[in-house]
């Protein structure tokens, strides 16, 4: 991982006996070599995220440190981090955290879970698909859910199996309508069997002293993320088909009771 953060490797110690890099810099010859501008420079010292320079006279001067520590700065911007995230990883970091460890779980735990690709669709198509039940309301609805996106004339899908199977269920007489609230439900309590999942995981590999973990249980927490994730897909899928064996014997029952009772719609024969 950390190959992709090359500046990175200068925040790590030498080899013993090495000769530290002693250049300084201006304010300005700094901001040239990490190719930003002196008032991002200025601005990322008033964050906190760059240590002042070493003073001399009216003169600040800059070390080879400040330089790697910009560049780490961008490379993590770059890579979609906030600057509030940028700086608590060099705080932890500099708390003696491995920033290549800290970044192998970034990648473990914010890559997708899904292999799922967005399926490229128009407004009307879907629509035609769902028996024109895609209202601007229902819509929108969708679009808040997550199941469509759209950017500006570009409109997809975010999965077509699930696509194909809403057209599956509006083809069965279920209205679209219904069918958002239920997925509604169902993120819901996905959401909290992945955050059940995610806490047994972290909660148990960690050490549970209280204290911020150490540097090895890190390490140890990215392989083990990388190393269930089937696993964890493999509980889903297979709890929910047990919830299935348990619920709809329960359904088929309360369904022949209300055939069985004075004016239920069984039909006659």
């Amino acid at each position: 991982m950390l190959a992709q953060v090359d500046a990175a490797d200068a925040l790590e110690p030498g080899p013993r006996g090495a000769s530290p890099d002693t250049t300084e810099y201006r304010i300005g010859d700094l901001a040239r070599a990490a190719g930003i501008t002196v008032r991002t420079v200025r601005y990322y010292q008033e964050r906190k995220l760059l240590p002042p320079p070493r003073r001399a006279g009216r003169v600040g001067w800059y070390s080879a440190a400040h330089l790697a520590r910009l560049r780490i700065i961008g490379e993590l911007l770059r890579r979609g981090h906030t600057l509030g995230g940028a700086g608590e990883l060099l705080s932890a970091w500099e708390r003696g955290y491995d920033l290549a460890t800290l970044l192998g779980i970034e990648q473990a735990m914010t890559s997708s879970w899904s292999d799922e690709v967005p399926v490229p669709v128009t407004v009307a198509g879907v629509s035609a698909r769902l028996q024109d039940q895609l209202t601007p309301g229902v819509l929108a609805e969708a679009v808040q859910l997550g199941y469509i996106e759209v950017d500006g004339d570009r409109v997809s899908h975010v999965s077509r199996r699930l696509l194909e199977t809403t057209t599956a269920l509006v083809r069965e007489g279920i209205p679209l309508p219904a069918i958002l609230a239920a997925g509604r439900e169902l993120q819901a309590g996905l959401d909290k069997m992945a955050a059940l999942l995610v806490d047994l995981v972290i909660s148990h590999v960690l050490d549970g002293r209280g204290g911020p973990p150490r540097p090895e249980e890190i390490a140890r927490l990215a392989d083990t993320i990388e190393r269930l994730r089937p696993v964890a897909r493999t509980v889903i899928d297979t709890e929910f088909a047990r919830a299935m064996d348990r619920r709809a014997p329960v359904a088929y029952g309360e369904l022949i009771r209300r055939l069985a009772t004075p004016g239920g719609r069984a039909s006659a024969g």
